[in-house]
């Protein structure tokens, strides 16, 4: 067979999930998009991942690159992937959730219709039967190719999952994914797009995204802590970008990423003492900001106020919170 060179690198990390890695794989060799590459990195699984993975790579030997490591956590795979890849443009999928046939074919598409470095598409939770739980649209109301200047609100509204988006591989060429980083998207995704002049995406629910019952991400611990530290490092390659006048979109920014993303974490503790030593971290980050609670408050997202916009025992939670019952709080939970 000739080689025909990639026009997207799908990096696919591994640990340890050998129940859903099939389906995962499946969905990426049934691509509507021929010329992907799927390069696999087993990031030093201990069950069956390594052998599924050899059995797809004989398979698949012009689809599938496959790599073992040693374990270096998240991050650190994906990083390995990127060094490795080498079409025009990279995703990301983990190794424990699916995507539908179309995604990369219509994502590249828009990609190079509108000249843009990054697409975005949307994501649907699923639980092991399958079944759709929750639909996340992630960014409504916006046209098809987002011009960054003139609707620079994206910058704050928008989530930063890394495996919903295609991104230019030139993105990668000056930044990486923060070894041993919890929210290593939090951290690097905004920094990605203040390099952007324009966003493309698909209102198409492409990505799915499994709720595990026994996931890792149910332990709540003071790794949270690194959600601030990722805000902090966005603030410092937002103050050298382009946008860097934006304050208005940096605030909102901070508030949802570094209060609402944080409490909502915190809210699952259950460690007493690591609880109130977070909160106290949290009112530095505020302090530091001087994020004010009426900012808060009023913060909007898509047009539509936050709080209000959420379910009521959310709503509970982070008015009790920022009122400064965080004892009361802790008997509730």
């Amino acid at each position: 067979m000739t080689n025909v060179p990639s026009k997207v690198s799908i990096i696919v990390p591994v640990y340890n999930v050998e129940n859903y890695l099939a389906k995962c794989l499946d969905s990426l060799v049934n691509q509507t998009l021929r010329e992907i590459e799927i390069i696999v990195v087993n990031d030093g699984s201990k069950d069956g991942s390594g052998e599924i993975i050899r059995n797809y790579t004989q398979k698949f030997p012009e689809k599938i690159k496959a790599f073992t490591k040693e374990n270096g956590g998240l991050s650190d795979a994906r990083n390995y992937g990127i060094d490795k890849a080498t079409g025009q443009y990279i995703g990301f999928v983990d190794s424990d959730d699916f995507v539908m046939p179309e995604m990369f074919e219509e994502m590249f598409l828009l990609a190079e219709k509108h000249q843009t470095k990054m697409v975005v598409c949307n994501i649907q939770k699923v639980d092991e039967t399958g079944k759709v739980t929750q639909k996340l649209t992630q960014i409504p109301n916006m046209p098809e190719i987002i011009n960054l200047e003139n609707n620079f609100s994206v910058f704050s509204d928008l989530s930063y999952f890394a495996c919903n988006k295609l991104f230019k591989k030139e993105l990668f060429d000056q930044k990486r994914f923060k070894k041993g980083m919890h929210f290593e998207d939090i951290q690097l995704i905004p920094q990605l797009l203040l390099e952007c002049k324009t966003i493309a995406q698909t209102q198409n629910f492409y990505y799915q995204y499994l709720e595990r019952t026994n996931s890792i991400s149910k332990t709540h611990t003071e790794k949270g802590l690194d959600m601030l530290k990722a805000v902090a490092d966005v603030e410092k390659a937002f103050g050298k970008s382009g946008y860097a006048s934006r304050k208005k979109e940096l605030k909102n920014f901070q508030i949802f990423e570094g209060i609402y993303s944080f409490l909502a974490y915190l809210a699952f503790v259950k460690e007493d003492g690591t609880f109130y030593e977070m909160a106290d971290q949290l009112a530095v980050f505020r302090e530091e900001r001087q994020i004010k609670i009426q900012d808060i408050l009023k913060y909007s997202r898509f047009g539509k106020n936050y709080l209000l916009s959420l379910p009521l025992k959310k709503k509970i939670f982070y008015l009790l919170f920022f009122a400064g019952q965080k004892k009361l709080i802790r008997k509730l939970i």
